[in-house]
Order: structure tokens, then C-alpha cells, then sequence
């Protein structure tokens, strides 16, 4: 994934094409008098690259290590999901 650096005027005068740029991937960094102060990430990056820059933004504390596979803490039996069952409870 690429990343680009544009300042706040640039980016809101071109948004459309900073935009496509973030469907083909690329990380937007967007900078006030040179200091970055947010970024327009694409949906479609891999999480370990969405995680590097929730990092970066603070939005997320993480130590750089992959989580190891675990099995499910609960079963559901039956036709419902644990979002369903959720919400009934909640009810």
C-alpha cells in the first residue's frame, strides 16, 4: 500500500481524486502546515496495514504481534447467532 502526503487545501479542492487514489489502495495523509493531523485509509487494505496506521494515529495500542487462532469461548445451538441472542437479551 502506497501512502501520499497532501495538505488540508489541496486535498479539499481535488477530493475526488484523492479519493480514487484511496480505492487503488493508497493511504492519504492529510497535513496542516506540514504536520499530519489524519489520514483516509482504503477499506480493502490488509489488517495488519489498517492496524500499522490505527497505531500511528493513536487510535489503537498494539505491539506488532499476530494474534494466534483461537476456538470459540461459546457455542450457540440452534438456528440463532451470538448477535442475536445479544440483542434479545438487551430487549
Amino acid at each position: 500500500m502506497g501512502q501520499t502526503s497532501v495538505n488540508i487545501r489541496e486535498r479539499k479542492s481535488r477530493l475526488s481524486h484523492y479519493l480514487r487514489l484511496t480505492k487503488a489502495v493508497e493511504s492519504i495523509v492529510t497535513t496542516e502546515r506540514g504536520t499530519p493531523i489524519g489520514r483516509i485509509i482504503p477499506t480493502a487494505a490488509p489488517v495488519k496495514e489498517r492496524m500499522e496506521a490505527m497505531a500511528e494515529t493513536g487510535l489503537a495500542l498494539w505491539n506488532k504481534k499476530q494474534l494466534k487462532a483461537m476456538s470459540p469461548v461459546a457455542k450457540v445451538h440452534g438456528k440463532h447467532t451470538v448477535a442475536n441472542l445479544l440483542i434479545k437479551d438487551r430487549e
